[in-house]
């Protein structure tokens, strides 16, 4: 197939590229590299040492002898988008080309308005070009299990099917998201689910849990490949944090009580249920949603296993519980459906059997290149305000389109 990855720089399109070029596919990336902005404006660094994409894209071709396009612009500048589809022509769309860190979208008022604008806006152009180029494209949409919130009834993958006064309908899932970002993806989904209804788009919406590991088949051929590891309080996962703070032996930051439990999956499981999703596209009119990750953790779990893995490499490591700055539960009911993918064919990766190698020994390589003070919190949910950014504005990147 031809398809196109948009945001490929980043941290799980970069993984995708290399996995679907190396089954066969024609790929392309399309790129505006800001997420390499977003650490300059913060003043962080991915633990993991990332090549420039050229020079990845380069080394990936002289080991494989497999090419994949670059086609450098923003989804937001429909003209450029349009010219993508004119000259790719791709069957597919991979969507990964969003601001997707909720911390990012609570810093403050211009953070949130960015997020918002570069999420919807992009993925409205998509929808259009989509419509305008070729309707049969399959819009393979990176979504959130962020949607769903905490309720305390079963999360369904995308619909429930409710009763009310004696009548009975299918509606999609109550939406009860966390954050500005977490909104931009609640309005992303309405936006696919109405086109797919009046033009006849295709579309599958993978809303996926909390992703963690660096190693693919592909992304260990050479360090040149590596992927990122970002471990600070704004794009950096939970579980990388913990991972980071035993390397160097601090305590392992639990924010509250640690209760917080959501869905998580390894980043090879991610590279494959896309290739998943590629392949048994959705149906004409069709908007699908697939819940995409595999076990389901709380903070406190992550933190012990991460002490425990810790302490057979030699550490000790503790456990700190801090003020929790989000607005969230710290303790609550989470069961949420995920068999769609696994019906598939997907067989799952356990975090029991790659915390050491596709985590700790990463963080332990390279500890040399921790900076500790970004990991401290310092984006507060119920007071929004400007924290350590210093560099590229989000309002400045704004104007600029």
């Amino acid at each position: 197939m031809k398809i196109g990855v948009l945001g490929g720089d980043g941290y799980c399109g970069w993984p995708t590229a290399l996995y679907l070029s190396a089954k066969g596919h024609q790929v392309s990336i399309v790129d505006n590299y800001l997420r390499r902005q977003w650490d300059h404006e913060l003043g962080v660094e991915t633990l993991t040492p990332i090549r420039p994409l050229a020079k990845r894209l380069e080394v990936w071709h002289e080991l494989t002898g497999k090419q994949i396009e670059l086609h450098v612009g923003d989804v937001t500048d429909y003209d450029f988008l349009s010219s993508y589809f004119q000259a790719f022509g791709p069957e597919a769309v991979i969507h990964f080309a969003e601001q997707r860190a909720a911390p990012y979208s609570m810093i403050d008022r211009k953070h949130a308005v960015f997020t918002q604008v570069n999420n919807i806006v992009g993925t409205l152009n998509l929808l259009f070009a989509i419509r305008e180029y070729d309707r049969h494209c399959h819009l393979v949409k990176l979504g959130t299990m962020g949607e769903y919130g905490t309720p305390n009834i079963d999360i369904e993958e995308g619909y429930i099917t409710i009763e009310h006064n004696g009548r009975k309908d299918t509606v999609p899932y109550p939406k009860q998201p966390g954050s500005f970002y977490h909104l931009s993806k609640v309005h992303d989904s309405h936006n696919i689910m109405f086109t797919c209804k009046i033009w006849g788009l295709r579309a599958t919406d993978l809303n996926q849990g909390v992703v963690y590991g660096t190693m693919t088949d592909e992304v260990a051929l050479d360090e040149a490949l590596i992927n990122r590891f970002d471990y600070d309080e704004v794009f950096g996962t939970v579980l990388n944090r913990f991972c980071v703070q035993a390397a160097i032996g601090k305590p392992l930051t639990v924010y509250g009580k640690g209760g917080q439990t959501r869905g998580f999956l390894d980043i090879r499981d991610t590279v494959r249920c896309v290739e998943l999703a590629c392949l048994n596209p959705a149906n004409e009119s069709e908007f699908r949603v697939f819940n995409q990750f595999t076990e389901q953790f709380s903070v406190l779990d992550l933190a012990k296993m991460v002490q425990t893995a810790g302490r057979e490499l030699g550490f000790s490591v503790e456990i700190n519980h801090l003020p929790d700055p989000r607005v969230e539960a710290e303790a609550h009911y989470y069961n949420a459906k995920h068999s769609k993918l696994i019906e598939l064919g997907l067989k799952p990766h356990l975090l029991s059997d790659s915390l050491l190698d596709s985590l700790m020994n990463i963080a332990v390589k390279y500890r040399d290149r921790i900076d500790a003070a970004t990991m401290a919190p310092q984006v507060n949910w119920r007071s929004p305000r400007n924290v350590r950014t210093h560099a590229t504005k989000p309002d400045a990147v704004l104007a600029s389109r």
